[in-house]
């Protein structure tokens, strides 16, 4: 598709906004706890607790749940990393799993920074007047307060975010529901983000341009069934003023 859209809908955490990789940033909350983690070195405890956030962020009915708390839901997230090493390190108990994943919520949310080109992809759309939404999952107060940190709302000709809208990806009326703000059919729209259900599955089955984010390059899952219209590693690619 080479063509401008009338309209995308962008997702917002590790799509315009990197929170940078999880699995390093849990190794350096870990050294700053290395103690606790004796004797298992910084970088395999690190993996595996890297595996339990994905373990538990994979359940989409408890996701749901614990995306409007996410601090919450982190330490729940790291309880769930910490099973996996408790016969290896005594001190991984519950009140320091608590401990942890406050410092480690707090650390990662410090970490919030534009993707490379990513504010300059959303500009050039933009000016060319494609029309953008801006479409996140999340509660309400922390994740407008990225909006106003970021001065994404100028940007944008409709904020819509879970918590305050009451709906959010991968639901339809999420999709829907922008789109009519925007005034846009779903064939007229692309759906650009780092999630293959909630910004490729989903949004696809109601005819819009899925754009899968793989910012971490990983490509798809082995045999996946997912089939993203396009794939890119950076969200610059897409800037249409972009020179190749």
């Amino acid at each position: 598709m080479d063509a401008l859209p009338k309209a995308i809908l962008f997702d917002l955490d590790e799509t315009i906004i990197s929170f940078g990789s999880r699995r390093l940033i849990l190794q350096e909350v870990i050294e700053e706890f290395a103690d606790h983690f004796a004797p298992v070195a910084p970088e395999d405890a690190a993996v595996a607790i890297e595996a339990g956030f994905r373990r538990f962020w994979s359940d989409e009915s408890r996701a749901a749940i614990w995306r409007q708390n996410l601090g919450a839901g982190r330490i729940l997230a790291v309880e769930e990393g910490f099973s996996e090493l408790h016969g290896r390190a005594p001190g991984l108990t519950p009140a320091f799993a608590r401990t942890f994943g406050e410092r480690f919520h707090v650390y990662r949310e410090e970490q919030a920074k534009f993707f490379p080109g990513a504010l300059e992809t959303v500009q050039a759309f933009r000016d060319l007047g494609v029309k953008l939404a801006l479409v996140t999952n999340g509660a309400a107060a922390p994740q407008r307060a990225k909006v106003e940190r970021f001065n994404l709302a100028p940007l944008f000709d409709h904020v819509q975010i879970e918590g305050e809208a009451g709906f959010g990806k991968p639901e339809e009326q999420a999709y829907l529901h922008a789109m009519q703000a925007l005034g846009v059919a779903p064939h007229e729209t692309w759906m650009v983000g780092d999630n293959l259900e909630w910004e490729v599955v989903a949004p696809q089955r109601l005819g819009i341009y899925a754009i899968w984010h793989d910012h971490l390059g990983e490509g798809l899952p082995p045999d996946s069934a997912i089939k993203p219209d396009r794939i890119v590693r950076s969200i610059a690619e897409l800037n249409p003023t972009r020179k190749e």
